[in-house]
């Protein structure tokens, strides 16, 4: 129920102090003082507490609350630093085995609770839109009713009112008009903006300082709206992509539209007798430091139809360096790592044991291999299993790691002519034997007879088109934190009463400023200085 005060303003309900004329609603013969923070206007989380809305409304709206999501946003952030989250870890580790590897027991543990991607996962941003959503409930529950009652304040204000502000005082006068002229003078030199009614005056000051801890809301939930962003597609990128030398690879993230292709890969290093960098060498154990690696890349853009006769075009070709990336559209190609004399083919040669003869070779790209040989006898080879770095895994069958070639095994199969039977052979590195069930000799036989090796340049690709949000939020916030820590919103009513002029004073922070405003209009104007009363408060209670 609204409540109608004595000056006839309406005030809704939960109004402890009158909008316009200041008159208590709430215990009005009491010689507390006021609360000031919200100017006593109501509040809808300490009005309304029946609806669902209203228990949503007011349990987001509390600071206890908001404050509690800051602590848990806080403490869990500091969780995914710990370890190094997945993103960073080297590109194509298996993160179960490469916690567990690197950090034992507690990096296994870390992976199963997944804090290895803690700043994708579902509950750290529902943490983030709470947090958000806190802010924004708090700020509008109590931004709007403190503006309105600012805005509605009256020039003359009820004595009750002025009585229990924290500085108040009286002073006997004998000529009311030119005292309270000499005081309004006194307050434009001091810069206040002076309002009249009735004789009365209202000097207020930096209004807008209010405003800050409001600003710094805006500018928290543009940082939280552009943190948000990272995860929408388009917005945010950060990948890798390995690339041998002389291939292509699309560019990930860029849906299909960039390519880069690795002409070359180069390395120097620094030169080991140099004695500037022997001591560092030592110090770190180092074998080598790098003084240079580079990818010289050229990148492409596809042109056509897809499927139909599709090109590749040159839209650009760049040295990436480690501090020299090449930049595209919103993309960025970095040079983060490289992999020297990779396995990139194997050289077999077959043998007829029957003969002793020597009846073809073949090559095996490891990258991409055939399905099948054909040898210069007329005899076919094929691949029955393939594996790029062989491993036998828990159930003792041969499997792969990944699909790297840094340890390359075989079964190859061939149809032996006398007796129309395949026979499969297992060669590897440092590997070779027949697969026979009875232990007989297979008529062919593999050797290795070489191989080939090239370099793999690692590149990053990062798009961050959140920053301009992050950049912007900041500013926001840093504007409120200026705008509320350096600068107190003052407000000091002279009202006459008779041959009395009555003074009293607000400030929201830095009361000393605000007391050393007044005695400078007291002493100007002749007023007697007005008590603080808490000081007479702390007094009595001594």
């Amino acid at each position: 129920m609204n409540k109608k005060c004595e000056c006839g303003r309406v005030n809704p309900y939960g109004t402890e102090v009158c909008g316009s004329c200041g008159k208590p609603l709430v215990d009005p013969d009491s010689n507390r003082l006021l609360n000031m923070r919200y100017e006593g206007a109501a509040r809808r989380s300490q009005t309304y507490s029946t609806s669902i809305i209203d228990k949503i409304w007011n349990f987001f709206s509390s600071v206890k609350v908001g404050i509690g999501l800051i602590v848990v946003t806080l403490i869990a952030s500091m969780i995914g630093t710990i370890f190094p989250q997945e993103l960073f870890i080297p590109p194509g580790e298996d993160p179960s085995v490469h916690y567990f590897e690197e950090y034992g027991p507690l990096g296994q543990l870390y992976y199963s609770f997944g804090f290895h991607n803690l700043y994708g996962s579902w509950w750290y941003m529902l943490l983030i839109a709470a947090l958000g959503i806190s802010i924004l409930i708090a700020s509008i529950d109590r931004f709007f009713p403190l503006y309105r009652a600012l805005r509605s304040q009256r020039v003359t204000r009820h004595p009750n009112f002025l009585h229990r502000q924290r500085i108040f005082g009286t002073s006997h006068v004998e000529n009311v008009d030119e005292t309270m002229e000499k005081a309004k003078k006194a307050l434009q030199k001091r810069r206040y903006k002076i309002r009249e009614e009735d004789g009365n005056l209202l000097a207020e000051k930096n209004r807008w300082a209010r405003w800050g801890p409001y600003v710094n809301h805006i500018g928290l939930i543009v940082f939280l709206i552009g943190a948000s962003l990272r995860f929408v597609p388009g917005m945010y990128v950060h990948d890798n992509v390995w690339v041998r030398e002389g291939e292509t690879e699309v560019v990930p993230g860029t849906s299909g539209e960039f390519f880069v292709e690795n002409l070359a890969f180069t390395m120097e290093v620094y030169d080991e007798d140099d004695p500037l960098f022997q001591e560092g060498m030592e110090a770190s154990n180092a074998v080598m430091f790098e003084s240079l690696f580079r990818t010289d890349a050229v990148l492409y853009r596809p042109e056509g139809t897809l499927g139909l006769d599709q090109s590749l075009v040159e839209v650009d070709r760049h040295g990436i360096e480690v501090n020299d990336p090449l930049h595209f559209d919103d993309f960025s190609l970095y040079q983060v790592d490289y992999k020297l004399h990779e396995l990139s083919e194997m050289t077999f040669d077959v043998e007829d044991r029957l003969t002793n003869e020597e009846v073809g070779s073949f090559a095996v790209d490891l990258n991409n291999p055939e399905d099948d040989y054909s040898l210069s006898n007329g005899e076919t080879v094929r691949i029955h299993s393939y594996f790029p770095n062989y491993i036998i895994n828990d159930e003792g069958i041969p499997a792969t790691e990944n699909a790297v070639p840094d340890n390359p095994a075989f079964i190859f199969e061939m149809v032996n002519d006398d007796t129309e039977e395949e026979e499969h052979t297992f060669i590897g590195i440092q590997r070779n034997f027949d697969i026979t069930p009875n232990d007989e000799p297979h008529r062919y036989s593999y050797s290795l007879s070489g191989i080939d090796t090239n370099h793999v340049t690692g590149l990053t690709v990062r798009q961050d088109n959140t920053i301009p949000y992050l950049i912007i939020g900041g500013a926001i916030f840093m504007i409120g934190l200026a705008q509320g820590s350096y600068w107190s919103h003052r407000r000091i009513w002279l009202q006459a009463k008779n041959n009395e002029v009555w003074v009293a004073a607000h400030t929201n922070k830095n009361w000393q400023s605000l007391k050393k405003d007044i005695s400078n209009v007291a002493h100007y104007a002749k007023l007697s200085m007005p008590k603080d009363q808490t000081d007479l408060e702390d007094h009595d209670k001594s």
